[in-house]
Order: C-alpha cells, then structure tokens, then sequence
C-alpha cells in the first residue's frame, strides 16, 4: 500500500531533509516537485534517488553537496524516494 503523505512528510522533517529542500521551492537544494521532474520516465528512479539520498552527491543541481545520510535505513530512504518521486503530496 502508498504510505501517507504526512508519514513521508515527518520521515523528510525526521532526518533533517527539509532544512534544504522543500515541496515547491528551492531552497539549498531543489525543490521535491523538480526532483522529481528531473527523475520522471526514468525506469529505475526510485532506486537512482534512494542512492543518491543515501550516498549524497555534488554536481546533479550546482555546486553544493548533499550530505551523506548513511543512518537512514534503506527502507526510510526508499519511501523518502517514493515521495519525491510523486511531487511530494
């Protein structure tokens, strides 16, 4: 079954995701909504950005890193994708 978009919205809020993201607007990183605009027809989103969100990365939106996020168990981070990937609703 879909996850609640308010449990998505607490796990993001949870792990300090929305200090640099928020749903519509860029704020240090892009905004959910772009993310996922950038990831749509891709056949293995969800996967790519639960890696990405786990690994972190440089380059993909400009040049400030996002942080590593090796606490995040694989589930949280798949259901952080999950979301992002649907706009963040």
């Amino acid at each position: 079954g879909a996850v609640p978009a308010h449990a998505s919205l607490t796990l993001a809020q949870k792990n300090a995701c929305t200090a640099c993201h928020s749903v519509d607007k860029k704020l240090v990183g892009p905004a959910y909504q772009d993310v996922a605009k950038k990831y749509a027809g891709q056949k293995d989103a969800a996967e790519q950005l639960k890696l990405s969100i786990k690994a972190g990365g440089t380059g993909k939106w400009g040049p400030v890193p996002m942080p590593a996020q090796p606490n995040l168990s694989d589930a949280d981070a798949a259901t952080l994708a999950v979301w992002i990937l649907g706009g963040a609703k």
